[in-house]
Formats: structure tokens, C-alpha cells, sequence
């Protein structure tokens, strides 16, 4: 997986007044935390930090005030729900060799059957353990050819190397559901099918 550097400095104002001048500045309050150790406040420039996290579970290596260095992954990151932009984020203190355990993105490939089936995905993404510096960016499961009451569970996914699941073994990753017929089955079991396919 990719290293992505990033300067970062540490911050001593606090509150919302800080935190507005300091996005202003195209900049992100942040906070590192981990090992036990005191959580660092921290200034992040903002692009820099916007174009690292489209990778899932990136791991950020930080310059902190040009003398620190440290990794981190992201383990929290607040958006303006409007607009977008990063508002904040948590970073997760990690040591080369560590596991850590984490989300990644269950990816799908292929057509299901024919008949207009759906494909719910139960988990949109997987909990895994990995090493610190090895987290796998996603999963790519097959779904050629599955047809309706057909799932696929947590162990049944081909995880990379050096990755173990975090997540119960029989675990409904991605189930197929029958499309709502015309002649929909009745009492319970409509109910049951509508809301599994609204879900």
C-alpha cells in the first residue's frame, strides 16, 4: 500500500474560533493519538490531506514541525456535510510491524444470473487485521452467476496475505435477493423481502 507524506504542525489554539482560522488558512485541525502516549494536536495542510484520504486506510507518514516523524492511519474524519470539505480528523499512532485492525472496502465483479436479481451488500466493508504498513486498499468478491437466496460470507472472501478477518467467519457479507415480483409472496414474508430490499 501507499506511503503518503504529509507536513504537519502542531497547534496549541483550541476551540471553534481556532478551528475556523485554521480552515481558512486551507488547513485541518487534527488529533494523534495512540500507544498510550498524549494526543498531539495538529494542524494538517488541507489538499494534501484530502488527496490521501481517497485511499482507504492510507497510511499518512507525518513530518511534525520537521522533526518528528510518526505514521499514522486515519481512524476518524469529520466533513462539512454540505460542502464537503474536511472539517477534522483522528489519526491513529501506528508502528511498522504493528497489526492494527480496520475496515476495507468490499469491491464486487461480475453479473448476477439473469431474472433481475438484487445484490445487497449486508457489509459495505470487511473488518480485517493487518500490519500497519500492509492494509490491503479493498476486496474484490465474484458475483457471477448468483441467483436469488445466494450469500456470501465473511470466510468465503480470499484475503491478501498477512491479513486475517476481524470480523465472525459466517458473517453475511453480500446476499442476492429475488426482484419484488407482482405476484409478491404474503403476510410476513413481503414484509420481510420489502424491507430487506429497502435496506
Amino acid at each position: 500500500m501507499s506511503e503518503v507524506k504529509i507536513a504537519a504542525e502542531t497547534r496549541t489554539e483550541f476551540g471553534k474560533g481556532a478551528a475556523r482560522r485554521i480552515r481558512r488558512e486551507d488547513k485541518v485541525p487534527g488529533v494523534l493519538y495512540g500507544h498510550g502516549s498524549d494526543p498531539l494536536h495538529l494542524t494538517l495542510p488541507g489538499h494534501a490531506l484530502l488527496m490521501a484520504l481517497r485511499t482507504p486506510n492510507v497510511l499518512i507518514a507525518l513530518d511534525i514541525d520537521g522533526k518528528t516523524n510518526e505514521l499514522a492511519i486515519p481512524k476518524s474524519v469529520q466533513r462539512d456535510p454540505l460542502k464537503g470539505f474536511l472539517e477534522h480528523v483522528d489519526l491513529l499512532l501506528v508502528k511498522r510491524g504493528e497489526k492494527v485492525t480496520v475496515e476495507i472496502p468490499v469491491q464486487t465483479e461480475g453479473e448476477l444470473a439473469p431474472g433481475g436479481y438484487l445484490l445487497e451488500h449486508v457489509l459495505n466493508a470487511l473488518p480485517v487485521e493487518a500490519e500497519a504498513t500492509h492494509i490491503p486498499e479493498a476486496v474484490t468478491v465474484s458475483v457471477e452467476g448468483l441467483e436469488a437466496g445466494a450469500s456470501i460470507l465473511a470466510k468465503d472472501i480470499e484475503l491478501p496475505k498477512g491479513t486475517t478477518l476481524a470480523v465472525e467467519e459466517d458473517a453475511v457479507v453480500l446476499q442476492v435477493l429475488a426482484a419484488q415480483a407482482e405476484e409478491a409472496p404474503e403476510g410476513e414474508e413481503a414484509a420481510e423481502e420489502e424491507a430487506a430490499v429497502e435496506a
